[in-house]
């Protein structure tokens, strides 16, 4: 039976894992919570909650066998890692509970999830500065910005914070250094959904190439995913004891295979529509898809422009403007003859939504200036994480915009992406909406935690008098439907809000000669 070395993330210890263990015990494995060294006399930095962990495995199991499966649960996989590249040979796998892929060099302050603490962090990391010995345990109500609590009944939340200690600034600034000896370990990958990670997401992030992530592509890399918040030592542990059992003998969903037979089925990567290659005009970061020389468009021709989700790694090639999802819609819309338009935005990390918002004001500033595009009639198309961008155009939208477009988006930042209060939240603006056409495609099988925010939206909008909202339910389909779902109920779902989007920008012309005409 393995020996489980489970490592403890933020401000949390072995009080926390006491059920967990509990459960493993009486499935006859043996756990032991290592315990960090936390804030002292002097600065407590990551090489020294690394040599806590060596010192388990060492301690653990039988000696000179592969029987230790190594647990890090957020901030704790940082010195679970750099114990597994030090004792590789010791450790039968690594598991991940809610936690990101650290690599050589990086500091554990990428981990943190208040964007306003980790650019304080930075800051004073990289001027020399004399950061907070520690940082401090959270206020009640402020464990969410750390992680979600879903599923926490109100008496684990008071233990969690009962239990909780400060955590040493140090260990988050100190790069974490690997020689590669753990590379190839076996691995597996606890989701907690409710957090915003789900096995989807990680596939479609695998799929757009983050070089973060190519690496879990392999057999013995799996993935579980758990129906609850950041906490499920607490939230789920009988739940969470089962899960680590089965990723100890292997368990679990691999990347690898499910790829190869959707691509075999329907060929992901390709648009779900037979639409004309009609040809790219790339000007800048902006990309412009018109209708066929000698069709009887009329002239200048509206436009849609496409907003592509993420974060998207910077360096990530090819970038989403040229993903067979963006170019498919695109050359949908110019050959219904009207323009299609498509853009790369700066949003490669949560933080970037004021990047992103200034990229796509600037796309939709050339689109409008370009003289074959009818600056009057814009329509804007969001998809996925661009959704909280949609809150800059529904705050009292411009007359020019004709409709908006909302498709499998998310509706407003998660807690733990710390977006600052004040911007990005369209349930917000929507009071400010007026009568701006809105459609909402929602796909059946959205991601739970992503739907709560589309219901929230919606809810919102449905408080505004005159608001006009479509709502375009997609049988069966998921998140990303356009390449994965090669259905006839999604290609219904993009044609029929391809055409409402198309009978507004009639009516705004039929309205434009009445005025005309009244003039």
């Amino acid at each position: 039976m393995s020996v489980f070395i489970v490592v403890p993330g933020f401000f949390t210890g072995g009080a926390d894992w006491a059920e967990v263990a509990g459960h493993l015990a009486r499935a006859g494995a043996r756990t032991q919570v290592v315990e960090l060294p936390a804030p002292g006399a002097g600065p407590v930095g990551l090489s020294a909650h690394i040599e806590r962990v060596v010192a388990a495995v060492d301690g653990a199991g039988t000696p000179g066998a592969r029987d230790i499966v190594l647990v890090g649960h957020d901030y704790g996989v940082y010195p679970a890692q750099g114990a597994a590249d030090l004792r590789a040979e010791r450790i039968a796998r690594v598991v991940y509970i809610d936690a990101p892929v650290p690599g050589d060099g990086t500091p554990a302050l990428s981990a943190v999830p208040d964007q306003g603490l980790r650019a304080d962090l930075m800051r004073d990391s990289a001027t020399g500065g004399d950061a907070a010995h520690a940082v401090p345990v959270p206020e009640p109500g402020q464990w969410q910005y750390w992680g979600s609590t879903y599923g926490l009944p109100d008496a684990a939340l008071d233990r969690l914070g009962a239990a909780a200690s400060p955590h040493p600034v140090a260990t988050l600034t100190e790069p974490l250094k690997l020689s590669g000896a753990a590379a190839g370990l076996p691995t597996t990958g606890v989701l907690c959904h409710y957090n915003g990670a789900s096995i989807e997401s990680v596939r479609m992030l695998v799929r757009i190439g983050d070089p973060m992530l190519g690496a879990l592509v392999r057999p013995d890399v799996t993935f579980f995913e758990l129906p609850t918040g950041h906490w499920p030592m607490l939230s789920c542990p009988d739940l969470l004891a089962r899960t680590l059992l089965d990723a100890a003998a292997g368990g679990g969903e691999s990347l690898a295979a499910p790829a190869a037979a959707e691509a075999q089925e329907q060929g992901p990567g390709t648009f779900l529509l037979d639409v004309p290659a009609l040809p790219r005009e790339r000007h800048g970061t902006l990309d412009l898809y018109l209708p066929e020389e000698g069709s009887d468009a009329e002239r200048p021709l509206p436009a849609v422009l496409f907003v592509h989700g993420g974060p998207v790694p910077a360096g990530v090639e090819p970038t989403p403007r040229d993903w067979p999802a963006l170019v498919g819609y695109a050359r949908y819309a110019a050959s219904r003859g009207v323009v299609g338009a498509t853009l790369d935005h700066g949003l490669h990390d949560v933080s970037a939504y004021p990047v992103a918002a200034g990229d796509l004001a600037a796309a939709v500033r050339a689109l409008r200036a370009d003289p074959r595009v009818d600056e009057e009639r814009i329509a804007l198309w969001f998809l996925s994480a661009s959704g909280p961008l949609t809150a800059e155009w529904l705050d009292g939208p411009p007359d020019w915009l004709r409709c908006l477009v909302a498709c499998y988006p998310v509706m407003a930042p998660l807690p733990i992406w710390g977006v600052p209060a004040g911007r990005f939240r369209p349930a917000d603006s929507a009071r400010a909406m007026g009568a701006l056409p809105v459609v909402v495609v929602r796909p059946e099988r959205e991601q739970p935690v992503i739907a709560e925010t589309v219901d929230r939206f919606l809810h919102a909008v449905a408080q505004v008098p005159g608001a006009v909202v479509e709502v375009v339910d997609v049988p069966g389909a998921r998140h990303g439907f356009e390449t994965l779902d090669h259905t006839e109920e999604a290609r219904d779902a993009v044609r029929l809000t391809m055409t409402y989007v198309l009978d507004r920008f009639a009516r705004a012309r039929e309205e434009d000669v009445r005025g005309g005409a009244v003039g």
